[in-house]
């Protein structure tokens, strides 16, 4: 599992986070938020398995698996709530004044 940037990074995710988008249309954003990180999960799964020869091996790697993709979005998920703080009035929706 590679832990390096390159230089398409940031436009696969614009590109995932661009479809989940066009689904807000349709559903709740929390409702796309599950599915995207079902999606995510069951991506990686694949991803942490794909090395693999066999179920033994899987099972033998489930822990670091599991420790290994969980600290990863931790730390997207931290970096990207703070750049939301520091650009909050750039980010958030508009709410209209009422008068």
């Amino acid at each position: 599992m590679s832990k390096q940037i390159d230089g398409s990074f940031y436009e696969r995710a614009d590109a995932h986070i661009r479809v989940a988008a066009e689904q807000l249309g349709d559903v709740p954003r929390g409702r796309v938020s599950a599915s995207l990180m079902y999606a995510c999960a069951r991506f990686n799964v694949w991803v942490g398995a794909s090395g693999q020869t066999s179920p033994a091996e899987v099972r033998k790697a489930y822990g670091e698996t599991i420790e290994y993709f969980v600290a990863e979005y931790r730390k997207m998920l931290v970096k990207n709530l703070d750049d939301y703080v520091e650009n909050f009035d750039q980010y958030a929706p508009k709410v209209p004044e009422h008068g």
